[in-house]
């Protein structure tokens, strides 16, 4: 029966690729044919045959317990250099321009509070002390007085302002992974390697654990790092979250920018998983068939971890409960990418 069904869909997919996509209708017999209906670009595979879309198996996602290790990929973001100008300041050097900037603002608004708040603002209580002084013994005017409470009413100003300015700049900086006090006062030959995790796995990272990361720089070299930070926010497209991870770098070879692999050494965790059988790749891109309606296929872009025996571990792209093709996928595969 299965290679019946197998005889009509190459006979299908052979009509398909001769005379186009939809239903066409014969003239001379009055009968309808039975192509796949394809749209939105090869991303909605619909079957007006029971017979050929029954062809198809699939199963339903779910999310159970399997042995392996997370792996995820990484980039360093961020590394700090002693400064030869300010032996008191290391240099951070970020691999994204926004970011050194807003760090660099983020000094700039430290110092100006600092000076604000321990020269100007008690320079200038000092001066209105001595003005009420004065005046209280016939020595100044109240227009002097007035003045340098005005003087003082100026510099607390100022501080809000600048105190007001620096949370955009801190904001943008713990998004990004970091602590504006860590990167104050970190140590120089200092890297920080920022990854994404899927939020369901959140449960299965601890701050403080080690991990092991291996730079496509250094393919022969394991590094081990600490994970410092978790992120406070999920991403709302990938649901994924931020990881900062620390590694010292004391011969100064990992560089900004470079890419990496961090492994976390999990013995077991939840995930959702699909047979081997249902990826494709495209591109460098890797892809399922999801059912959809009652004789149609959508094709879902996914993000996926390591195999696992016959399984393949998916990090995002599907949730729980969707079907997913297990059998006839290279065929969907033709039909929506043409070939």
């Amino acid at each position: 029966m299965r290679n019946k069904g197998l005889l009509l869909l190459s006979a299908l997919l052979i009509s398909f690729m001769l005379n186009g996509c939809g239903p066409h209708h014969d003239a001379k017999t009055g009968v309808t044919d039975t192509k796949p209906v394809i749209s939105e670009g090869g991303s909605l595979i619909q079957f007006p045959n029971n017979e050929t879309f029954s062809f198809f198996k699939y199963e339903k996602a779910e999310v159970s317990n399997i042995q392996a290790d997370l792996n995820s990929p990484a980039r360093v973001v961020a590394t700090v250099l002693p400064s030869e100008e300010n032996s008191a300041q290391n240099l951070v050097l970020f691999d994204n321009p926004d970011l050194t900037s807003n760090y660099t603002l983020y000094i700039q608004h430290l110092i100006n509070i600092n000076q604000i708040q321990n020269i100007n603002i008690k320079q200038r209580q000092i001066e209105l002390g001595r003005a009420k002084d004065l005046a209280e013994h016939g020595a100044a005017s109240g227009k002097e007085v007035l003045e340098a409470q005005t003087a003082l009413s100026i510099e607390n100003t100022n501080l809000s302002n600048e105190k007001a300015a620096i949370i955009e700049h801190e904001a943008k900086l713990k998004q990004a992974g970091f602590d504006p006090e860590l990167l104050i006062h970190a140590p120089a030959k200092t890297v920080w390697v920022i990854s994404d995790i899927p939020e369901t796995q959140i449960s299965n990272i601890k701050e403080g654990a080690t991990c092991k990361v291996n730079f496509s720089a250094y393919p022969q070299d394991t590094f081990i790092g600490k994970i410092e930070n978790i992120g406070d926010v999920v991403d709302n497209t990938t649901r994924m979250v931020k990881l900062r991870i620390g590694i010292v770098n004391p011969n100064g070879q990992l560089r900004a920018g470079m890419f990496a692999n961090v492994h976390f050494g999990m013995s077991e965790g939840a995930f959702i998983s699909v047979s081997k059988n249902s990826l494709i790749t495209v591109q460098s891109r890797n892809y399922v068939f999801v059912r959809e309606g009652s004789n149609g296929f959508r094709l879902v872009e996914v993000r996926i971890g390591p195999q696992v025996n016959d399984r393949i571990i998916i990090f995002s792209g599907i949730q729980p409960g969707l079907e997913v093709v297990t059998e006839g996928t290279m065929q969907l595969k033709g039909m929506s990418f043409g070939y």
